[in-house]
């Protein structure tokens, strides 16, 4: 049951960008198109997963032991911008073709906050749900859960966005305007789901 909340959780009620406010810059630089915004999502989600396997381990056995926990946040980007690295060789050796559409996102998953936010709640933040601090498969389940819920916001909001550039939308409202006011009617629907899990 308490891997179904975690899900429910990560996925609708703390939605990592529409309630965390977390990876805001390519959520809007990259939904303007559904097949971007679905290569993001699926590259974000992958990255996610594998940051906050690997950052866990390290917080775990490396710097919780040696008291070094002061050093987590730089540690925890220097292990996401070297997982990315590898993840991008090693896409590019054994699939040329995943890497070829997968493209610019990779590099830019780099930058993302969302993957750092993601991988530091996991080591700091109570769930009251789980019974206090995540363990390792809680964590994988909340991190792949989370980059889900990331992917379904950009995905939805790529398709307003679509919708949007054929409506006649008044003039003052063009652009970013119109896209700030669809990612605030998103985020008021998603905090529907709020009474479900606290």
């Amino acid at each position: 049951m308490e891997y179904f909340l975690i899900i429910i959780s990560a996925i609708f009620v703390n939605n990592i960008v529409l309630a965390q406010f977390l990876g805001i810059c390519p959520f809007l630089g990259v939904s303007s198109r559904l097949s971007t915004a679905t290569g993001m999502s699926m590259a974000v989600c992958f990255v996610i997963t594998l940051a906050t396997l690997v950052t866990y381990l390290v917080n775990q056995y490396l710097l919780v032991p040696f008291g070094l926990t002061f050093l987590q946040t730089i540690a925890f980007i220097l292990v996401i911008a070297a997982l990315v690295q590898m993840v991008e060789i090693v896409l590019k050796k054994v699939s040329p073709s995943l890497y070829q559409a997968l493209g610019i996102f990779l590099p830019l998953i780099t930058t993302n906050c969302a993957v750092l936010g993601v991988a530091i709640n996991v080591v700091t933040k109570e769930f009251p749900f789980a019974g206090g601090m995540l363990n390792l498969g809680q964590s994988l389940v909340y991190a792949f859960a989370t980059s889900l819920g990331y992917g379904l916001a950009m995905v939805i909001f790529a398709g307003i966005r679509e919708h949007l550039a054929l409506c006649d939308v008044p003039k003052a409202f063009k652009g970013v305007p119109i896209a700030i006011i669809s990612v605030g009617i998103l985020a008021l629907a998603f905090m529907g789901f709020s009474g479900m899990v606290k």
